[in-house]
């Protein structure tokens, strides 16, 4: 096990420099940088109150008029002091723009997964379990539909019908008199209270892809040689389901760590622009489009670090739930 782990965690390290260095060039793809953006911003505006000193200051300060090459190491560098850089767009450094944005994305996403887990869960097994019967007709369209319907539209629909039928307007995961304030138990039930729509939508899609994906698997270790004798020796059905199927179903569940580490920090953007939440998916789109490269650079390095320790982790769970699975095996004849 230690081995394997040494093996990983050394893969991992070529792997983020790599993805690092790719996710620079492209964000530099765009001709110009930020401070061009900004200049051409006033310009259009008729606004000639930006000195050009004041950007050549801002482009030797944070290495902006070097050569790409030496901006990813000035950068890079930074990363392993514990400085993910100066975000342009905010006048701050990206840590602090982060803050509280971090702290909603793990809530939505926690209770997002938390949904998809409880729902998923038990109508995979009764639609496994009653194949071919009304249920399960009556749930597999409800889980195509739950493809169907775009996650924007939805939103749009809750938010309206949230309205009218509950008199709350959720717009934001908040009312707007506790944004930029400090958690708080007001803050708290605010967030609760505006938190079930963006959950809804989010993990409807999702919802329905695990029934699908856990459906298929019990079916087909529900037709395995080991149930069947369970079942001829006289072992309850529920019993062997779960001691024997349903485990070895259990498989989609355990993978999806790998995506909802990443998750944390991407979350739902379209969604969340569409619900006006106060999450990072949003910050990362802004950042992208106004070229704040120090921004959406370390937002994708840490996406890139949180999915390879999900997969890790999910590898390792997997080994531990399922026989099959065995950490750096061969095969055997």
């Amino acid at each position: 096990m230690l081995g394997y782990l040494a093996r990983r965690v050394l893969v991992m390290i070529p792997t983020l420099l790599a993805i690092s260095a790719i996710s620079f060039v492209i964000i530099q793809l765009p001709p110009g940088d930020y401070l061009t953006t900004l200049l051409a911003e006033a310009q259009s505006r008729g606004e000639g109150g930006i000195d050009p000193g004041y950007i050549q200051y801002l482009r030797e300060e944070y290495a902006l008029d070097r050569p790409l090459v030496e901006q990813y190491f000035f950068w890079l560098g930074g990363i392993l002091r514990g400085d993910f850089g100066y975000s342009l767009e905010y006048g701050v450094p990206v840590t602090e723009v982060v803050g509280d944005r971090m702290f909603l994305t793990v809530v939505v996403t926690f209770a997002t997964t938390l949904f998809i887990w409880l729902v998923a869960f038990p109508i995979g097994i009764y639609s496994a379990t009653h194949q071919y019967g009304f249920g399960d007709y009556a749930l597999t369209l409800l889980g195509f539909l739950g493809f169907a319907v775009p996650s924007f539209l939805l939103a749009l629909l809750l938010l309206y019908y949230a309205n009218v039928w509950f008199g709350t307007s959720i717009g934001g995961l908040m009312d707007s008199r506790f944004i930029d304030q400090p958690m708080s138990w007001a803050k708290f039930w605010s967030v609760l209270e505006h938190l079930w729509v963006p959950v809804i939508v989010i993990g409807t899609a999702g919802t329905a892809a695990m029934i699908r994906r856990l459906r298929a698997n019990l079916l087909d270790e529900l037709q395995k040689q080991y149930y069947v004798t369970a079942i001829a020796k006289g072992l309850p059905r529920r019993r062997a389901l779960v001691k024997y199927p349903l485990r070895m179903s259990l498989n989609p569940f355990i993978s999806d760590i790998g995506n909802l580490l990443p998750d944390l920090i991407s979350g739902a953007t379209i969604v969340s622009i569409v619900l006006g939440l106060q999450t990072t998916g949003p910050l990362l789109l802004s950042a992208l489009q106004s070229q704040d490269m120090y921004m959406a650079g370390s937002f994708i390095l840490w996406l890139a670090t949180l999915t390879v320790i999900g997969v890790l982790i999910s590898d390792l769970a997997l080994a531990a739930l399922d026989p099959r699975i065995r950490l750096g095996g061969k095969a055997e004849k």
